[in-house]
């Protein structure tokens, strides 16, 4: 029979713990035991034992600290339990179990539907995308939304500018309608889908911000437990991960102004690009709160080089 010691820690009878502080300490200790990855929108075991407990306690983040010694609910403790179990066993991202992912401080609905916000974009948004956009644009395109995140984002960050959320996915699409009608910008951001740029024909952007599937074959084959409850056709990209960048870049000069620029995620990707296309003048980026991977790169360099692509 299996003694309660051999048990692993999240399995154990934990009805003494009363405070708040005790079950975070608690769910900290279980999921460094567990091994778990951390990179959906967390990258350590205090902050993902955070965002469970907040989500059952029904408070702010802020709030937990504050309320540290307050007493919790059987049912409370029970869920974080159960929510722990799911975590741990199935591996399953914090967000999809609590519904929500935070991304540039905005609140996004997430479920298996689309991956979960983790973008360093977020950054640049927040940035108004200075110094590389030097006047706030009129028309912004997001490009394989997803969640809709950027796209929310970028409304947000340019409240006179109108901008079209793309992606190939309707399952996708409903969840980035949703986001973009909580949010209150059902006027301003529209959800189509499309095969990249089909849906658009003729339509020019002043800022064309993307973060397409990138992952190459042999990174999707060594991705974590984690990331096979996201959606595959958001992640792979073919042997070298490259294989939607290059419409992009091709087909972005017929979406832009003369003056726009386009702003493209393509992670460990970063690599195969550098030694494909040897001369472009990409501007990689760099970010105070971490993350690469991301390049920018003016309308005027992608006419010269289009045939490149």
């Amino acid at each position: 029979m299996t003694q309660t010691h051999d048990l692993a820690l999240y399995q154990h009878d934990i009805s003494h713990l009363r405070s708040i502080a005790d079950l975070w300490r608690f769910s900290v200790s279980a999921l460094q035991q567990a091994d778990v990855y951390f990179g959906h929108g967390t990258d350590n075991a205090v902050s993902e034992a955070q965002v469970l407990l907040a989500h059952v306690c029904h408070l702010d983040f802020s709030q937990l600290q504050q309320f540290a010694q307050a007493q919790v609910l059987d049912s409370e403790r029970e869920q974080l339990q159960q929510l722990l179990q799911q975590r741990i066993e199935q591996r399953v991202p914090a967000a999809y179990l609590t519904g929500t992912a935070w991304f540039n401080g905005l609140p996004i609905m997430v479920d298996e539907r689309v991956l979960v916000p983790r973008s360093p974009i977020a950054e640049l948004i927040a940035g108004k995308f200075a110094p590389y956009v030097s006047q706030p644009p009129q028309r912004i395109l997001d490009l394989c939304t997803g969640s809709g995140c950027i796209a929310i984002a970028c409304a947000l960050a340019f409240p006179d500018a109108d901008v079209d959320a793309l992606d190939i996915s309707s399952d996708a699409l409903e969840v980035a309608e949703a986001n973009i009608l909580a949010h209150g910008l059902g006027d301003r951001v529209v959800p189509m889908q499309s095969d990249l740029y089909s849906a658009v024909p003729g339509m020019r952007y002043d800022l064309i911000v993307t973060n397409p599937p990138y992952v190459d074959a042999q990174d999707m084959a060594d991705l974590p437990d984690e990331f096979h409850h996201e959606p595959e056709l958001g992640l792979a990209a073919g042997e070298d991960g490259l294989d939607l960048v290059r419409t992009i870049l091709r087909e972005a000069p017929d979406h832009l102004t003369e003056q726009g620029v386009l702003i493209c995620e393509v992670g460990n990707s970063m690599v195969a690009m550098q030694q494909e296309f040897v001369g472009v003048p990409f501007t990689w980026l760099t970010f105070s709160n971490g993350g690469d991977g991301v390049f920018m790169i003016r309308y005027a360099d992608l006419v010269t080089h289009q045939q490149r692509f």
